[in-house]
């Protein structure tokens, strides 16, 4: 006899107030996983996640603007990802690192692209810090490339380059 598996309940949706704590969470450990060694030693272990969850939760409740919006990935009822927008612009885009390579990822960048797409957009374009070399591998596969613009952060312990990548929607 053959077992059948119910599909995975995964899903892509507007976020919601009280998502800010889970969206805040992935943002931390999504960081330490991937950005740490760039970032610098302590930065992540210094950051202010109290701040980060209020302007999460401001983000979510009181968007700045038109286009602009979060949204959560789940698996069943559990925030394994999130995507920040504004106008032609992924702000952001995370996904827990236990939930890694799941789809979550690709399901966020198409609902991110959509939103984009409603507020009239004809580009998308977002940032991509040094050495990420799984983001950049991930944006080359859903069509984005490096268009050759750069920018300069200062973390307070090293400075740190992210590079513009986008793509003609």
């Amino acid at each position: 006899m053959a077992l059948f598996r119910e599909p995975a309940d995964v899903s892509v949706r507007p976020a919601v107030p009280g998502d800010e704590d889970a969206v805040t969470r992935i943002q931390v450990s999504a960081w330490r996983a991937v950005h740490e060694a760039a970032l610098g030693d302590g930065v992540v272990d210094a950051l202010d996640t109290a701040a980060m969850r209020d302007r999460w939760a401001d983000a979510i409740a009181s968007p700045p603007g038109p286009g602009f919006a979060v949204l959560v990935a789940l698996d069943g009822p559990r925030i394994v990802g999130f995507a920040a927008v504004a106008p032609g612009q992924v702000l952001a885009l995370e996904v827990d690192p236990d939930h890694q390579r799941a789809g979550h990822g690709s399901r966020l960048l198409s609902a991110a692209v959509d939103r984009l797409r409603q507020g009239g957009a004809d580009e998308v374009v977002t940032w991509v810090l040094d050495d990420d070399a799984a983001r950049e591998r991930f944006l080359s596969s859903a069509g984005l490339g490096p268009d050759g613009t750069e920018r300069t952060l200062a973390t307070g312990v090293r400075d740190v380059v992210e590079r513009r990548w986008s793509a003609l929607l």
